[in-house]
C-alpha cells in the first residue's frame, strides 16, 4: 500500500486538529462525520469547520467518499496529513474544477481537471490511493489522477492521521496554487476511511444547509460583503455601472452603499418591504422607487447618477462632491449593509440578489476584502 493512497487519506484525517498540528485552546464539541456540513460558515478564513484524528494502526480502508453541492467556484473542501503536517494533501475547487495539491518528502505538486462541480447539483466524490497514485472519481466516472514518486524509499507509517473539512492545518503559504479558502457549499453522507470516530468542531452552533438552492447571493439580515472599488476600474474608465437582479418586493434593508475613506456614504440603496419602496440617496438628493421591477441599474458618471429600472431610464441625480473621484482608487462598495464612517456596518439586507453585475461582468464574491454571514453564491429556491 503506497504512501500516496494511504498518506493522502491520512492527510484527510489529521488536519482537523489545528494548523501545523497545534490546537488553539478553543472548546470543541463532537459531531458525526456523516452529518450535513455547510462549509461557508463564518470563522477564521483557513480554520477547518470540523476535524478529526486517528491512529494509523487503526486504518482498514484507504478510501473516502462524500457528496458535495455548490455554486461557488473556489474554496477548500478536504484536507489530510501525516507527521503533524509534514506530508499533506488538499482538495479544493478553483474556477469550479477540482484541484488537488500534495506534499510528500519535500516534493510539491498540483493537478486540476475533471468536470466542473459548481453547478448547484449534488456530486459524489471518491478519493482513494492506488499504488503510487491518488485518484479522485466524480460521480463514478472522469477520474482525476495524481502520481508522486519521491526518490527515497517510502516509510512504514505509524502515528496519527489528521483529516479536516472546509480548511487546512498548514500555513496557506505552502500551497503551490493559492485560492480563497471558504466555500459556499454543502457536504453530506461522508464515509471517511470507514472510520466511526467522532469529528470535532469549535463552532457553538452549526449553520444549516439550504434545502434547495438557486444561483444568487442570499443575505439573511445580518451579513454583508465589502469590496475595494479599485478592483473594478481601470485608468481609462470614467464611469461605474452596477446592476442588480431579484425580487425587490421581498427585500428589506440596505442593498448597497458607496463611501470614501473617512466620509459618510455618498450613495445608498435601501429597500423597505413594508412600503414596497426603495430609497435611493446620492449626496444630498433622495428619490423613492416603487419595487415593481426585477432589474435595477445604477450608472455613476462624473458627478451624476442615472437609474434604469427593467432597462428603462427613470431618474437622474447630480451631486457636487470634491471627494467623489477618489472612489476609483480609495472607495468601498458594501453589498448588504450601510458602511459607516467608522467602518461599522448597519441596516443589513434581508433577501436574495439573484445576480450582480459591475462594469458589465458578474460580480466575483471572492474579490471581497470582507464578508460576514452571507450565502455568497446561493439563494433559497
Amino acid at each position: 500500500m503506497s504512501w500516496t493512497l494511504k498518506g493522502m487519506l491520512l492527510t484527510v484525517g489529521l488536519s482537523i486538529l489545528g494548523a501545523e498540528g497545534q490546537g488553539n485552546g478553543r472548546d470543541k464539541k463532537e459531531v458525526s462525520g456523516a452529518d450535513v456540513f455547510y462549509l461557508g460558515q463564518d470563522r477564521d478564513d483557513w480554520r477547518p469547520l470540523v476535524q478529526t484524528a486517528v491512529n494509523m494502526s487503526e486504518l482498514r480502508s484507504i478510501k473516502s467518499t462524500f457528496q458535495l453541492r455548490t455554486f461557488d467556484p473556489e474554496g477548500s473542501v478536504f484536507y489530510g496529513d501525516t507527521k503533524s503536517g509534514a506530508d499533506w494533501c488538499v482538495l479544493g475547487l478553483k474556477d469550479g474544477f477540482p484541484l488537488m495539491q500534495i506534499h510528500r518528502e519535500g516534493m510539491l505538486m498540483s493537478v486540476t481537471g475533471g468536470p466542473k462541480l459548481n453547478d448547484g447539483k449534488w456530486h459524489t466524490l471518491e478519493l482513494r490511493n492506488q499504488d503510487k497514485f491518488v485518484v479522485l472519481i466524480v460521480d463514478g466516472t472522469q477520474p482525476l489522477i495524481a502520481g508522486l514518486q519521491p526518490q527515497k524509499e517510502a516509510e512504514i507509517f505509524g502515528g496519527a492521521l489528521r483529516l479536516a473539512l472546509g480548511g487546512i492545518l498548514i500555513n496557506p503559504g505552502k500551497l503551490l496554487v493559492p485560492f480563497k479558502p471558504q466555500l459556499d457549499g454543502c457536504l453530506r453522507e461522508g464515509s471517511w476511511l470507514n472510520l466511526s470516530v467522532p469529528w470535532r468542531t469549535e463552532e457553538d452552533e452549526m449553520w444549516q444547509c439550504l434545502e434547495n438552492i438557486k444561483p444568487g447571493s442570499y443575505f439573511p439580515g445580518k451579513g454583508f460583503v465589502v469590496f475595494n472599488t479599485s478592483v473594478f476600474s481601470t485608468q481609462a474608465e470614467e464611469e461605474m455601472n452596477i446592476e442588480f437582479w431579484g425580487d425587490f418586493n421581498e427585500m428589506d434593508g440596505t442593498i448597497c452603499s458607496f463611501k470614501n475613506p473617512g466620509q459618510e456614504p455618498f450613495l445608498s440603496l435601501v429597500a423597505d418591504k413594508s412600503t414596497k419602496e426603495i430609497a435611493l440617496s446620492f449626496g444630498v438628493g433622495k428619490v423613492y422607487l416603487k419595487q415593481a421591477f426585477r432589474r435595477l441599474k445604477l450608472n455613476l458618471k462624473s458627478e451624476e447618477l442615472s437609474v434604469c429600472l427593467d432597462g428603462s431610464a427613470t431618474e437622474r441625480l447630480s451631486m457636487s462632491s470634491p471627494g467623489y473621484s477618489n472612489m476609483w482608487t480609495e472607495g468601498s462598495l458594501t453589498i448588504g449593509g450601510l458602511l459607516g464612517e467608522d467602518g461599522a456596518v448597519t441596516q443589513f439586507l434581508t433577501g436574495c440578489l439573484e445576480k450582480i453585475e459591475i462594469q458589465g461582468k458578474n460580480l466575483d464574491m471572492n474579490l471581497a476584502v470582507k464578508e460576514m454571514s452571507v450565502y455568497s453564491y446561493s439563494c433559497p429556491a
